[in-house]
């Protein structure tokens, strides 16, 4: 009698040869004969995705775990060893200037993240009032060409009151869009109607002070790894990025209880 010599596949081969193949098998019978794969999307395609799907979700979610016990690792130590950002005489200070939390913030003018920081810190004051003050200080980025003007137009502006300079802050908030249409003219608008002395504004814009305040403002942000805008450092605790306001929240009712 002849024998009929079958030839299996590589893949059902150790099917047949082992109960349970284990992952580095599998691995290396797909990368044999890389078909196998092939033929079962062929044949379910629709299953296939569903699990590519799943297994992507799940490793979305592992991802997001991962990051939240970092950033809470992160905070914790932070708590215990607080940021201490420079807070010198002559800052603006937005709120009560002895206010248990101060809240200092690195920003761009240009910057759409920043303008949703804005409002948050508006709904922080809203809710915290006379417990909250905010340090404004500046992280104009490279690719916002009216960031640095307008930052130095801020910083000029402080000369002549702090309150000059927060109407200015809230108008370019307010207003990005016209910002970025009218450009420089923009924030020459914004200053006159923030009640600017616009002479000695055009004569301390030229100033190089200014530029040397934004400058240590930049290093100090990189000091503390805020790279992007806005970032904010609560009492010593940092949020990188435009975060909602119960993350605020969260940061300064732990502090106030402390």
């Amino acid at each position: 009698m002849n024998q009929t010599k079958w030839i299996l596949p590589s893949f059902l081969a150790l099917a047949i040869s082992a109960c349970a193949p284990s992952a580095s098998q599998l691995k290396k019978a797909i990368e044999n004969d890389p078909s196998i794969v092939f033929v079962a999307i062929e044949k379910d395609p629709e299953k296939f995705i569903e699990v590519v799907n799943a297994a992507a979700q799940n490793a979305q979610k592992k991802a997001q775990q991962k990051a939240q016990e970092d950033e809470t690792k992160s905070r914790d130590t932070e708590f215990a060893n607080p940021l201490k950002p420079e807070v010198t005489e002559g800052r603006v200070i937005f709120g009560k200037a002895d206010a248990p939390i101060t809240i200092v913030e690195y920003s761009d003018f240009q910057c759409p993240f920043c303008s949703k920081g804005y409002n948050t810190i508006k709904q922080v004051q809203s809710e915290y009032k006379d417990q909250v003050r905010i340090v404004f200080k500046h992280l104009p980025l490279d690719f916002h060409p009216l960031a640095m003007p307008a930052a130095k137009y801020f910083e000029a502006l402080a000369r002549q009151g702090a309150d000059k300079a927060e109407k200015f802050h809230d108008a370019i908030f307010q207003n990005q869009a016209e910002l970025n249409a009218k450009k420089e003219g923009f924030l020459k608008e914004a200053a006159k109607k923030a009640g600017a002395d616009m002479a000695k504004l055009q004569k301390d814009l030229d100033d190089p002070k200014l530029a040397e305040i934004i400058a240590k403002d930049i290093e100090e942000a990189k000091k503390y790894n805020i790279t992007g805008t806005p970032g904010f450092i609560i009492n010593g605790v940092s949020l990188r990025g435009a975060y909602p306001f119960e993350e605020f929240k969260s940061i300064i009712d732990r502090h106030l209880k402390k």
